[in-house]
């Protein structure tokens, strides 16, 4: 036996008891990175209990004055819409297509994130993702939409947070309302509508699905753009609702078997001038944030019926002012290429064939004929910008002068039948026009045009233009002789001039010598006028004009008599509802109230109305002009059946018409030119190119009734005048007028008895 025993060899431990250590040295090491990332990445996270009040971005809603939408305002387009309101099958759809376990599990889908996770590492990148509806809502409330483990680490945590913080109800009714569904839809209440049509509770049980699986990939299932691919998503939520227990055999049976009726409503906005001008107003007042994002209800003045009415006038009247102006030819290859077919019926056409009385024409699925007389008008053809001096006539024009086969024109349908459509030759104008009307006694816009295509100009000619009147302003010069003591009956001198290096010319280019101030203002007398303005002063009319509401920094030249200081369409026609109005002027305005998302009152309009002339100087202005229309140059609106009042207005070398007008209900101002000044053709005065569109609107508008008309003051007195010389007919005259005055104003004396130089002759030879 040996003195020592023999030592046991040091193998070290066991394998097993290494690989556990590692094991767990590993685990405990990636617990620790694991949970030290999602410390770093949670450091910077908002704070979930923001979400008990969040606010979603809302739309801005504006009405007209009969409470139908007119217009939107939005960064989302969203209808904020409670739970209880969704339809128990919508709510049923996205909890089957989007997260099954929803009721069940804390924020996160642990499977789901396994089977996602093992997919995306074999294919070396992220295919998948496995997001709950919670996550899906963290994410889009809080992160951004970027593919990357970074933003699902803080997408997980927020929804573990939010499962802690909010109810089920809760957080589902934030992601029905807040997710995106395509076509600018945000919210399961704005999809209903921009896919079906429908209120959001009216949905079928397909309808439903079909919303339901949108979220995925709005732009790929859009039923507009990829139908078929669109079917298959909705037979797809179909069976995720059949499997789920949502629906019963037979009610998956008649789902898929119902084919649905999509319907694409695009936000119209129906008066883009009007509603442009409310946005500025808004954006002024309130902010960006709050006018795109706020969800305000915005009611305003404007007039569906009427703003149709206008539209229509407006763009009637500049096509056919355009073709006074002659014809520009067929359109070119860019311009066809851009044609978009009108709401009033204008169409692209190819002309097949010609013959000297008609041409033959395809437009869309319409062949049919041009006669002559319909393409007549474009026997002027324009050759260069200038109408005046770039025109050539057709002396004997035929059908195949005008057009050739092959030509892309534009055309209207003025006939149809099995046998033939008659077309008529159209052109896109590019004169421009406004038109204003107001109610005189409130001052609220009921229709407002800024031009004649929102699309090709959003400058807006009825607010923004600071134009040249002409003549239209002549009624401010005459209403401030009227308050400074003159009469309808006084005698002005219309007779040459000159001022410094200016002397002022009649239109007709000759004199009339004496007239009355009636007179005068019905046939526009410029030298009157002028003499005028020099006898009452300038300051005067400055004062009364800004009385009047127009802010414009006036002329002091006595130029301004023949409107010289430009302004706006706007201005001068709430001017001339100070004369609708009895004398009293009240500001136009557009926005009745404004009302946040809560419907609390943020702005209510008040009515502020300041006396800015008599009423009886109101009246005879208002008789002097209604003489206007009856014998001066607005003879033309006579085919009105009810009384109203206005003025002609035209600038130099035809460069601007005007007509401003009113009857007791409504005061209306239209404006014609160009952007860039340039006369509208020859001898095309306001009565050519503004009247036809007034009268247009004024014949399809509610016509006022017959206790709305204009009514005298009770000391308007009449009087028989000698129009030759202002006082009183000897009784018997033949050449007299009846004139109006205010009580104590009237001529007291008789016109002197005229002596006929023959009878001093007769008399001398009589003398013996």
């Amino acid at each position: 036996m040996p003195l020592h025993p023999r030592r046991r060899a040091r193998t070290g431990r066991p394998v097993w008891v290494t690989l556990l250590f590692a094991v767990l040295l590993v685990s405990m090491l990636g617990v620790i990175g694991i949970g030290g990332t999602v410390w770093y990445l949670s450091r910077d996270l908002p704070d979930v209990e923001t979400l008990h009040s969040h606010q979603p971005s809302l739309v801005t809603h504006v009405y007209a004055d009969d409470g139908m939408t007119i217009g939107q305002f939005f960064v989302e387009r969203r209808i904020l819409t409670p739970l209880d309101e969704i339809p128990r099958e919508l709510r049923q759809a996205i909890i089957a297509v989007e997260d099954a376990r929803f009721m069940a599990h804390g924020g996160l889908d642990v499977l789901g994130i396994v089977r996602a996770f093992m997919i995306n590492i074999e294919a070396l990148r992220i295919r998948q993702g496995a997001s709950t509806i919670t996550q899906q809502l963290a994410r889009s409330v809080f992160l951004t939409p970027e593919r990357s483990y970074t933003r699902k680490i803080k997408e997980a945590v927020l929804a573990i947070h939010m499962e802690k913080t909010l109810s089920k109800d809760k957080i589902l009714e934030l992601y029905l309302n807040q997710i995106y569904f395509g076509h600018g839809a945000y919210g399961v209440a704005s999809a209903a509508q921009t896919y079906f049509s429908k209120d959001i509770s009216t949905l079928s049980a397909a309808e439903s699905a079909f919303i339901a699986g949108l979220p995925k990939a709005p732009a790929l299932y859009s039923p507009f753009r990829h139908p078929e691919r669109s079917q298959r998503r909705l037979r797809h939520v179909l069976k995720r609702l059949h499997d789920e227990g949502f629906l019963t055999g037979g009610q998956y049976g008649e789902a898929i078997s119902t084919p649905l009726k999509y319907r694409k409503r695009e936000p119209e906005v129906i008066a883009p001038y009007f509603v442009d001008a409310v946005r500025q107003h808004l954006l002024r007042t309130y902010g960006e944030s709050m006018v795109y994002k706020g969800g305000l209800h915005v009611q305003t003045t404007l007039n569906i019926a009427d703003h149709q009415a206008a539209v229509l006038a407006v763009r009637n009247g500049l096509r056919s002012l355009d073709k006074q102006q002659g014809y520009r030819g067929p359109l070119n290859p860019e311009q066809a290429d851009g044609f978009e077919a009108s709401h009033d019926g204008i169409l692209q056409a190819v002309v097949n064939k010609v013959d000297a009385k008609s041409a033959v024409v395809t437009a869309g699925d319409l062949t049919g004929t041009i006669a002559l007389e319909d393409m007549l008008w474009a026997a002027r053809r324009l050759i260069g910008p200038d109408v005046n001096e770039d025109s050539v006539l057709l002396k004997s024009p035929s059908a195949d002068q005008i057009l050739s086969a092959g030509n892309i024109v534009e055309v209207a349908v003025k006939t149809t039948s099995d046998e033939n459509t008659q077309f008529t030759l159209e052109q896109t104008p590019l004169v421009e026009g406004a038109l204003m009307a107001i109610d005189p006694k409130t001052g609220s816009i009921r229709a407002m045009v800024g031009g004649y295509d929102f699309n090709r100009s959003e400058y807006n000619r009825a607010t923004s233009a600071n134009r040249q009147p002409g003549s239209a302003f002549k009624p401010i010069i005459y209403t401030a002789a009227l308050q400074a003591g003159m009469t309808p009956a006084t005698i002005l001198i219309d007779s040459p001039v000159v001022f410094q290096d200016w002397r002022p010319e009649n239109y007709e280019k000759k004199f009339f010598g004496t007239v009355t101030l009636r007179d005068a203002l019905i046939h526009s007398r410029n030298v009157a006028t002028v003499k005028l303005l020099q006898t009452i002063g300038v300051r005067r009319v400055h004062e009364l004009a800004q009385s009047m509401g127009i802010t414009t920094m006036l002329d002091v030249y006595l130029s301004l008599a023949l409107g010289s200081s430009s302004m706006t369409l706007e201005e001068l026609t709430s001017a001339y509802g100070v004369f609708a109005n009895q004398g009293i002027y009240v500001r136009p305005y557009s926005i009745e109230s404004v009302r946040d998302s809560e419907g609390v009152v943020l702005e209510q309009h008040k009515h502020n109305p300041t006396p800015a002339i008599s009423a009886e100087t109101a009246y005879l202005i208002t008789n002097i002009l209604e003489d206007v229309i009856q014998h001066g140059t607005g003879r033309q609106a006579k085919v009105i059946p009810y009384p109203v009042a206005g003025k002609t207005g035209t600038t130099n070398d035809f460069t601007d018409g005007w007509f401003i007008g009113y009857s007791p209900r409504v005061v209306t101002g239209v404006w014609a030119g160009f952007d860039r000044i340039a006369s509208l053709g020859d001898k095309i005065s306001g009565a050519r190119s503004a009247l036809p569109i007034w009268i247009d609107f004024m014949k399809n508008i509610e016509p006022p009734t017959d206790e709305e008309r204009f009514i005298p003051p009770d000391n308007i007195v009449f009087a028989q005048i000698d129009p030759e010389t202002g006082f009183l007919a000897e009784r018997g005259a033949s050449d007299t007028k009846q004139e109006i005055f205010v009580q104590g104003s009237e001529p007291i004396e008789h016109t002197p008895q005229r002596v006929n130089p023959r009878d001093f002759f007769n008399l001398d030879h009589a003398t013996p």
